[in-house]
């Protein structure tokens, strides 16, 4: 009964986790179609809500990835508990509210596996993880995938304005408004079948840990399900104050440079899915719009900005690790420490959320940003 009811509670938390995951990542399908007026907020976010629940049911790869590659099988099973991977999920979802508040798209797959990692390390030593894996399947593709996405959309970007004329014409300028409809919509449709995964990967990985699932299969459909609809529904929500820094604040972006920062950030991410690369579709759509702003223009990029979310892009897995590790080792040590860190997890959430809404974010003043990006005052502005 008692791994029952803690299982219940992962599934919980990791619904939890997916949710914002959802309105932590919408800035990576709709920041731009939005910042250039392509399609309105709540159009927008709407229907990346409905084609992340559809990609969600596309692809498993990526949840194989993490439900039996990431944690290694020892001689009696898993290696890690459903314990264990409720107190990684505290530290990847604390850590996706804090940069959610600060307006910093970092990624929310790295706060998973940071915490899970973390988590497991402390709970079962450094051989409950399979760290060939984590290199291979998630650090590699972290350097590799928005370097791709941003010189594909570098070169898309140049050669757009090439055979536009520099887009001066009002029937190109409308033209890609359109096209960025699509290409957005792509964008929503990749991250379904990438971040939702992550989710189904770790309740399909605790239902192993605690024996209600052989190793090895496939989430069931329950489980693809929910979470499906857990990531539509943050999605829907809408994380306006990241929408707000990747549309508006690392280039002035117009609508060639969206249509290619969209269309190069989806064919990175369909493709990674497919090979069970759980990569951050976050580093993945920023790495794309700066590309796109170097397309147009160098001066155009805000390279301030590109440093403090390179520098969180840095510390999210170190920081989710060292959150899901202190939380382990609480969990851990008694059932009172189970429900020490559910109701500390619980506040601090609460807390963040109550002090966003000092300064609140909303579709309705998700483009006004006044001063010059690099300013910082403005920076201390849109981080409250």
């Amino acid at each position: 009964m008692d791994v029952l009811i803690t299982v219940i509670l992962v599934i919980v938390v990791a619904l939890v986790f997916d949710f914002t995951n959802g309105f932590h990542d919408t800035a990576n399908a709709m920041a731009t179609s939005v910042a250039t007026g392509a399609l309105k907020p709540r159009v927008a976010v709407g229907i990346s809500a409905v084609l992340n629940l559809v990609g969600a049911f596309l692809s498993t790869e990526v949840a194989k990835t993490i439900s039996d590659g990431i944690i290694n099988e020892g001689e009696n099973g898993v290696e890690i508990t459903p314990t264990l991977i409720f107190a990684g999920l505290v530290g990847a979802v604390l850590w996706n509210l804090t940069t959610w508040y600060l307006g910093l798209p970092s990624s929310s797959t790295h706060a998973l596996f940071g915490g899970l990692i973390g988590a497991a390390i402390i709970g079962a030593g450094f051989g409950a993880v399979n760290f060939s894996v984590v290199l291979s399947k998630i650090l590699l593709p972290a350097l590799i995938s928005p370097l791709v996405a941003g010189v594909i959309a570098l070169t898309a970007t140049y050669v757009a304005y090439k055979l536009t004329k520099h887009a001066a014409s009002r029937g190109a300028e409308a033209g890609f408004r359109h096209g960025q409809t699509v290409s957005a919509s792509l964008v929503s449709l990749a991250h379904g079948t990438n971040d939702a995964q992550k989710t189904m990967g770790v309740i399909t990985l605790t239902l192993v840990a605690a024996g209600y699932q052989d190793a090895g299969g496939a989430p069931q459909f329950w489980v693809i399900l929910a979470c499906g609809l857990a990531i539509a529904l943050g999605t829907y929500l809408g994380g306006w104050r990241i929408i707000r820094t990747v549309g508006k604040r690392i280039t002035d972006i117009q609508s060639p440079q969206g249509f290619a920062a969209e269309t190069s950030s989806a064919a990175t991410i369909l493709v990674s899915s497919h090979l069970g690369f759980a990569l951050s579709t976050t580093q993945v759509t920023s790495g794309a719009v700066v590309g796109a702003g170097l397309g147009r223009k160098l001066a155009s990029v805000h390279w301030g900005i590109v440093g403090r979310i390179a520098i969180a892009w840095g510390v999210t897995l170190p920081a989710a690790a060292l959150v899901g590790g202190l939380a382990a080792w609480a969990a851990t040590s008694s059932i009172l420490g189970l429900i020490v860190v559910a109701v500390l997890g619980a506040a601090a959430g609460l807390v963040i959320y109550l002090l966003s809404r000092r300064h609140p974010v909303t579709h309705e003043n998700v483009n006004d940003v006044d001063e010059a990006p690099d300013a910082p005052k403005k920076e201390k502005e849109v981080a409250a």
